[in-house]
This record gives structure tokens, sequence and C-alpha cells, in this order.
């Protein structure tokens, strides 16, 4: 009868049956709860976990906050469970969250290696965005590197956020921002990566008309700007002049390093800066007519410019590119 089945085909007196095709794509137990939930929602779910805002997950994803919110009743649905609960002004995960979150967040970070790793790059041809967070003192040294970019990726787009050692860390986690450069301490994200750019030290900027090199009694005698974003007039320099029983005179503070030519020019204002700075500012000299002088006492910190970057984008072809452009640019002179 037509509407049945085709049974075993006879090839003489041996029966040869056909392989249930349907049987061998059946998905393995563990595969088959792949088929309830969109993979989609997994970042959404780790965001959650480390912002403990739907506000603060959808600003990080770049989703509006009824999207987040939607996708968070849909993990709830999903794995039957609150997995995030209020308290107070925060959502605190509950224990399957937890369980969920160490078994996802490596294997996420895996697939989105794969996946970076698969994608060329080209970046005389690409159009993506870049977000990096950097102090203003990178800011002025980065200024060739800049140009360079624009150069060799036309079409690219470079959101550049502002971000010190106390602002990266959260930038990083939230992905505010992919990579970021500048002086940062040691208390970044765990899935984060960094590597140092520069070690050095520190020089005395001046007028180069001023009288000059300075030593310790014209550091201590002559007036001093400090770049205080916090607006206080002391900073390392200061305590380790007291353990030499010396000081200086802060006379002015700047809340970046922006407006340090204009004021130094013209005057005998001297200011403590990074070599990193030093090199950049003074490298114009018969422009902007800055000299630099070695600091005449040893300071108690050494000057160091590190990049950090998130381990999601660690794989990523096209922030490797970037790291590199600004590793060679920031790096130290050869």
């Amino acid at each position: 009868m037509p509407w049945m089945a085709p049974g075993p085909r006879r090839r003489g007196r041996r029966t040869v049956a056909r392989p249930d095709t349907r049987t061998a794509m059946t998905l393995r137990p563990d595969e088959s709860g792949l088929r309830r939930l969109d993979l989609n929602l997994l970042p959404v779910f780790v965001a959650l976990m480390r912002e403990r805002s739907v506000t603060r997950a959808a600003r990080a994803l770049f989703l509006s906050q009824p999207a987040t919110s939607a996708a968070l009743a849909r993990l709830r649905a999903a794995f039957r469970d609150e997995l995030l609960v209020r308290s107070g002004n925060a959502l605190e995960p509950t224990p399957r969250a937890e369980a969920l979150l160490a078994e996802l967040e490596p294997a996420l970070r895996l697939v989105a290696g794969a996946v970076a790793g698969a994608t060329p790059f080209d970046p005389a041809t690409d159009a993506r965005t870049f977000r990096v967070g950097w102090s203003d003192d990178v800011a002025i040294a980065a200024q060739p590197l800049l140009r360079r970019l624009r150069e060799a990726a036309p079409g690219c787009r470079l959101v550049i956020r502002a971000a010190n050692y106390r602002t990266i860390p959260a930038m990083l986690d939230s992905g505010e921002i992919g990579t970021a450069v500048g002086f940062m301490a040691d208390d970044l994200p765990a899935a984060a990566k960094q590597r140092v750019l520069r070690r050095g030290g520190f020089r005395v900027l001046r007028d180069a008309a001023s009288p000059g090199p300075v030593d310790l009694d014209a550091y201590c005698a002559r007036p001093h700007v400090l770049v205080t974003p916090r607006g206080d007039l002391t900073g390392f320099a200061d305590a380790a002049l007291a353990r030499l029983g010396r000081e200086r005179r802060v006379v002015l503070g700047l809340p970046d390093f922006g407006l340090l030519r204009r004021v130094l020019l013209g005057t005998d204002l001297l200011c403590t800066a990074s070599d990193a700075l030093a090199d950049i500012l003074t490298d114009a000299i018969t422009q902007v007519g800055l000299a630099s002088d070695p600091l005449p006492f040893e300071p108690p910190v050494e000057s160091v410019v590190r990049m950090a970057w998130r381990a999601a984008l660690d794989h990523d072809p096209a922030e490797m590119w970037l790291r590199a452009q600004i590793a060679e640019a920031l790096g130290p002179r050869r």
C-alpha cells in the first residue's frame, strides 16, 4: 500500500535494513537542552551576574533596559530558577545562578575566541569600532598613533574614553572599553589580560630658556606645577623629599596634562612627569620650547605604562592589530 512506510529491501535471500538516519542525527542527552535555549541569552546572563543590575547590564551590552529585562525572564524560564533576586538596590544571584556562571563563563570565553579567530581583519577595508580608555597624559603621547590609525584603517572608528587607574578596572569589567592604556594598579578584573608597554622613571620639565639642568637645591627652590585630578597639592615627590629632610613648593594644581605646555612656557615653573610624557613634550623642542632634566633624587615608585584588555578579545584579529599599533607607538624609544 502506497501510504505504508517501506520495509527492508530484499537482495536474493538476504535482507538489508536501511539505516535510520533520524536515530543517527538525534542529539545526545547532554546536548538536547540546547534546543530549549537561545544561546544569545548567555552573554546577557554573564552581564547580569557581573553588574547585578538590569540597567548597568543593558548599558554594557548596548541593549535597551526592556530588552534586557525580557532576556532575564526568558533565562528564568529556561533554567526554571529565579537566578537573580532583588535585594535592596541590587540583584543577588541564587545558588543555581552561581553554579551556572562557574560552568558557562569559561566556555563562553572559548567560544568568543574561536569565533573571533575565524573572523579575518583587513585594516584597509574593515569598518569596525574600537573602544579604548586612556588618561590624558597617554592621549598626549598617543597623538602620532592617532594619525597612524587613520591612515592604516580609514574605515574604522575609534572611541576614546577618559580613564585612569581608579576607573579602568570597572570600565574593562563592564565592557565600556575593550583596551586600556595608562598607569594602573594591580586590581584589574580576573577576566582581563595585560602587558607592560614601558618601564621608566621621571624627569623634570621646564621652560628651555629657564636655568638648567635642575639639581636638588633648584628643585626645592623653584615653584612647581602638579597635575592633580583630585585637587590635592602633594604627590610621591613630596614624600621622597621629606625622607631627605627637604621640601618643595607647589603653587599650581592642574586637572590634566593638556594645559602643561602653555603653563610652563615663559615661567620658572617645574613639573615632574614620567619619561614617556617628557619624551613627547620635548620631542618638538624647537616648537614648544620645553626641556627636561633628570629627577635629582631617587623616586619611590617606578613609572610603568601598561596596556590591559578584556580576555574575550584576546584572540580577536582586529583587537590584536590595534594592540600591536599601541605597543609600537607607546613603547620605549629605540
